[in-house]
């Protein structure tokens, strides 16, 4: 992705969360990004393709993220030291990745959460698609360690987790390290074995 167009992107979506995305315009995401709204143009099809590029965007980083981390030992290097048996350390860095994801994109949650219907439907299909496999990705990770919940319930437990990762849009702002430390150490309680 171009610079230009992450420009674009981040910007609409700072817009779309702080007043809708049937409150923002063309003309303000150009007024925003230093240009005239017609010269979106040349980069997005219209509003409509600006904010399902975000959504998509976001699932993708977060796919791609997750899928890199987990190959070839990325967990141990992504959360440092993983615990004495590592077999929670995929996990541990899926969590970890997450809530960093969550804390540096309020926006993308607040959008995602709220303007879900202003997507076409081609779009909210692709998007819909990158998010189940994302889902895959943890539960894979979470059968191992919870043998005792059977894969809808690891597949709800993980969706759950995300509902406490992505609140931090909502949350009592208590400082960066705090917050990720706190969403972290909540979601690894949440979905690990009580001895761990």
């Amino acid at each position: 992705m171009t610079p230009r167009r992450q420009q674009i992107l981040s910007t609409a979506a700072d817009l779309f969360a702080a007043r809708g995305f049937h409150g923002v315009s063309m003309g303000d995401i150009g007024a925003a990004v230093g240009v005239s709204g017609p010269a979106l143009y040349k980069h997005f099809a219209g509003k409509e393709d600006i904010l399902g590029q975000c959504l998509l965007h976001a699932s993708d980083q977060l796919l791609a993220g997750a899928r890199e981390l987990l190959s070839d030992g990325g967990a141990r290097s992504a959360v440092g030291q993983p615990s004495p048996d590592g077999a929670d350390a995929p996990l541990v860095a899926l969590i970890a990745r997450h809530a960093d994801f969550a804390l540096d994109n309020p926006a993308l949650i607040v959008i995602q959460e709220r303007e879900w219907g202003a997507l076409g439907a081609e779009t909210r299909t692709q998007v819909r698609k990158h998010q189940l496999a994302y889902i895959d990705v943890w539960t894979d990770a979470l059968r191992p360690l919870r043998p005792d919940l059977a894969a809808t319930e690891a597949r709800a437990a993980v969706q759950a987790a995300f509902g406490l990762l992505n609140s931090t849009p909502h949350s009592a702002r208590i400082g960066r390290a705090t917050m990720r430390d706190l969403l972290t150490s909540m979601a690894r309680s949440a979905l690990l074995p009580r001895d761990r």
